[in-house]
């Protein structure tokens, strides 16, 4: 797993949220074609996701972005940083 700078404790990863508990992404900490897909898809800072299910063995997952939904590996969610909730700073 890539470290991304400046990432502190508090900060969750997309691969760690609960299923069915919305969250705001903040962050894509990856580059390259995926990121530009995933912003094509809407997974973009501010945008609520959500986990729908999880495969058997965990990967891939899907994610709801608005009405869209999206397959998504474990190793690229673990680069969608998510925003701490209001009162966790």
């Amino acid at each position: 797993m890539r470290r991304v700078r400046g990432l502190g404790g508090g900060k969750r990863r997309l691969a760690d949220l609960p299923e069915g508990t919305p969250a705001v992404v903040g962050l894509l900490a990856m580059r390259g074609p995926l990121r530009k897909r995933l912003l094509a898809l809407g997974v973009r800072p501010g945008a609520v996701v959500k986990v729908i299910r999880r495969a058997p063995m965990g990967d891939p997952m899907e994610i709801a972005v608005g009405d869209t939904l999206i397959a998504i590996r474990h190793a690229e969610a673990e680069e969608v940083l998510l925003e701490n909730p209001p009162g966790d700073d």
